[in-house]
């Protein structure tokens, strides 16, 4: 452990696998949001320490404490989807062709 490491014990390698599989079959969203719980419960150190466990960017896991605990309206997407709508390539609009 690292001198910033300040999480007082690692878990279990049994633990660590569970932890792995249960956020591999997570949404993009929902992956940030665990890991940033993760986090959350581990206290100081507890970034780093899920960052390596996870082998998510720490950016990631900030972003996701961030989304966490901003206003549940201006995060919410709606039912079945994984993102806000409005991004990506726009329909083409057959009335513009000539």
């Amino acid at each position: 452990m690292s001198f910033f490491h300040a999480v007082k014990e690692d878990y279990s390698h049994e633990i660590k696998m569970l932890m792995q599989l249960h956020y591999s079959r997570l949404g993009e969203r929902d992956r940030r949001h665990y890991a940033a719980l993760e986090s959350l419960k581990l206290g100081r150190g507890g970034i780093t320490y899920i960052c390596k466990v996870l082998g998510v960017d720490r950016g990631t896991v900030i972003r996701g404490r961030k989304e966490l605990m901003e206003d549940a309206d201006s995060s919410q997407v709606a039912p079945g989807r994984q993102r806000k709508g409005g991004g990506g390539r726009k329909k083409n609009d057959s009335r513009s062709r000539n």
